[in-house]
């Protein structure tokens, strides 16, 4: 099941169009990469799916149903720009947060009080916000977006300004709530946490939706199916290509050598190591040449 489908979805702001067509699912359970540059629509289409604003055309589902206003409550939104009352004390600011979302006084303070243990902030209870770093007013915010466990968990650019210890933090809280089932949209120009976290992603680039798919789906589509060696050898030996591989180069690297070799889409690359196995090489390393993300989103949005 999609916990959310978006169909052919437009918006415009008089002249201008944020989003044009636009069409995309995120499955239940998943943690959803929504990728794009700097005004690609990508804010309009989260906007949209909080409710916060409603598309021109084209239909949004939640849970294969219409969505409401209602629905808002299930969801965690977590925005670029982040929200906190900065004269307002910590504990009773996330209390207040809770409360919005549906939860009693009690259950709010007992949870709230789990949470800042985890994270190490038990002393900021009764802390104005003013005095806190902005590291520690996001730590604040995440834990008031996701306290009310949300069925969906929204969240732009929540890395933006964490050390990577705190980093690490906020990407197993990520894992372990996909693991319990919660669905996440993670809307960041961090292509390595991609890789590392979303099943499935979408890019937006001027209004239109350019590729969408599985990350590893698309990292092998955007190859050239090379595969890189290095091996080891008294002296330079020439790689015999044959009707399923070409050898595209073969160097002098470190104490050895590194030949990349192309290989047919109707082979794999196991029958290339297996074939060097056959000549008595001395590998050393081998491996896919998949392309990073980074590079995928360069060459696609360029």
């Amino acid at each position: 099941m999609n916990v959310i489908s978006c169909n052919n979805v437009v918006k415009r702001f008089n002249q201008f169009t944020a989003l044009d067509g636009v069409s995309i699912e995120v499955p239940q359970g998943t943690i959803f990469g929504l990728l794009g540059p700097n005004g690609a629509g990508k804010t309009t289409l989260i906007r949209i799916i909080t409710q916060i604003t409603i598309p021109d055309s084209g239909e949004v589902k939640f849970c294969e149903r219409p969505i409401t206003i209602s629905d808002v409550t299930r969801i965690g939104y977590l925005p670029e720009e982040r929200g906190l009352y900065k004269k307002m004390k910590v504990g009773e600011q996330s209390v207040y947060f809770a409360r919005l979302k549906g939860m009693s006084h009690a259950e709010a303070v007992k949870e709230l009080k789990e949470w800042f243990v985890k994270f190490g902030i038990q002393s900021w209870w009764n802390k104005k916000v003013e005095e806190l770093s902005k590291g520690m007013a996001q730590k604040v915010q995440f834990i008031t977006t996701v306290l009310h466990k949300p069925s969906l968990l929204i969240l732009d650019e929540p890395f933006s300004g964490f050390d990577p210890v705190n980093v690490q933090l906020i990407r197993n809280e990520i894992l372990r709530m996909k693991d319990e089932g919660t669905s996440v949209i993670l809307s960041t120009h961090n292509m390595e946490s991609v890789e590392e976290l979303c099943d499935n992603i979408a890019l937006i680039n001027k209004a239109k939706l350019v590729v969408s798919g599985g990350v590893d789906e698309i990292r092998k589509n955007y190859g050239k199916n090379e595969v890189e060696v290095i091996y080891r050898s008294s002296e330079i030996r020439e790689i015999v290509s044959n009707g399923f591989y070409r050898v595209v180069s073969n160097d002098i690297y470190k104490d050895g050598y590194r030949v990349i070799i192309e290989v047919n889409r109707e082979a794999s690359s196991s029958q290339v190591l297996m074939e060097l196995l056959k000549q008595n090489i001395d590998i050393v390393e081998y491996r896919e040449l998949v392309p990073r993300m980074n590079d995928i989103f360069i060459k696609l949005v360029s």
